[in-house]
């Protein structure tokens, strides 16, 4: 006899609104997502964009829809290559007005196979091959093959300082994406907890009230059901490969230096959860730097108009012009981002590692 889905389960593209952080619903659940990322609020009006897009290969064939802007103010002084959040929105239509603050940088935006880099889709909308395809081992080797790509296309030019920015589930891919990045000069985590993200589910749906809902997504999972049912939105295989996904271990144990910053209004990533990795990574051996950005959301954005992306880029900018400033200043207490003449340079288990508003 086939195996019949949970009854907890919902056999629909639709996440119940319990359970809707996972895919950042919009509607009746109260929730605004964009691809992982709001469109800033503040700021002048931007002119036509100056990204172009390009098609980059990806693993199995595939392809993925890149963005590619050149540096908007000389002298270039380094690159940054975005991981963007989940759902099947491309950051297209914000991406002039949400990289604004980089100034002297490149910047290169993947996205994942099947999300259009200027669709607006809703998350809830995602078509079904999107659905069924979507897992974080597969984008991660996606995103492999679109990085050596990218390295082999810009054989033969000046080297360049890099920086890996993972925007809340793209964060997840940094540490595997880490080697495949020349001159890497750090990763920033923006509205990312840094835990497993099963883990971190697990303390957003205590915080939801919705303990026994995440144990029914827990029981599913270790079922004998097809990797394709649909789940609160999103298939088995996904929830299956996402509660075996580590991410902690990798970014702490890792030899790069991060940058993380949280919106101290989050709705979709509990404060306990930031501060959880934040402890952990307490015994880092390279630089670690935690930032919380008061009243501001998921998104880092502030009711009043304050757009705390366009600060964290004002922290690369910085950290740019002056490699031996950092991006903490007063925080770490030896910070470190830029050239970091070897791995142990930066922190130590001390009282420098305490979240910091800004």
């Amino acid at each position: 006899m086939a195996a019949r889905a949970p009854r907890t389960a919902r056999h629909t593209l639709k996440a119940s609104c319990v359970l809707a952080f996972f895919l950042r619903v919009a509607g009746a659940c109260g929730i605004v997502w964009l691809g992982g990322c709001a469109a800033p609020s503040s700021g002048a009006a931007v002119g036509p964009s100056a990204f172009t897009e390009r098609r980059l290969p990806a693993a199995h064939g595939q392809s993925l829809a890149a963005l590619y802007r050149s540096e908007r103010a000389a002298p270039l002084r380094y690159r940054v290559i975005v991981l963007p959040g989940s759902g099947c929105a491309g950051m297209g239509p914000i991406a002039e007005r949400y990289f604004a603050g980089l100034l002297h940088a490149q910047v290169l935006v993947l996205h994942k196979p099947g999300v259009a880099a200027q669709a607006r889709t809703a998350p809830g909308d995602c078509a079904h091959r999107f659905v069924q395809a979507d897992a974080l081992g597969a984008w991660r080797e996606h995103a492999r093959a679109a990085l050596r790509t990218d390295v082999a296309q810009r054989a033969g030019t000046p080297a360049l300082a890099h920086v890996l920015v993972g925007i809340s589930e793209g964060a997840e891919l940094l540490a595997a994406l880490a080697p495949e990045v020349p001159q890497l000069a750090g990763l920033v985590l923006l509205g990312a907890s840094g835990l497993d993200p099963w883990e971190a589910g697990a303390l957003q749906a205590q915080r939801l009230g919705a303990a026994a809902q995440w144990q029914a997504l827990a029981g599913a999972t270790a079922s004998a059901g097809p990797d394709s049912w649909v789940l609160e939105g999103r298939s088995l295989g996904y929830w299956r490969g996402m509660r075996q996904w580590p991410l902690a271990a990798p970014l702490i144990d890792g030899p790069w230096p991060i940058l993380q910053v949280w919106g101290e209004e989050d709705a979709l990533v509990p404060a306990s959860a930031y501060e959880r990795f934040a402890l952990r990574a307490r015994g880092r051996v390279a630089p670690y730097c935690q930032r919380r950005l008061p009243g501001t959301d998921h998104g880092l954005q502030r009711a009043d108009g304050y757009d705390g992306v366009q600060r964290v880029w004002a922290w690369l900018e910085d950290g740019a012009r002056a490699s031996q400033k950092g991006l903490c200043p007063g925080v770490l207490p030896s910070p470190c981002f830029w050239d970091c003449p070897t791995p142990s340079v930066g922190n130590s288990a001390g009282p420098g590692l305490a979240v910091a508003p800004e």
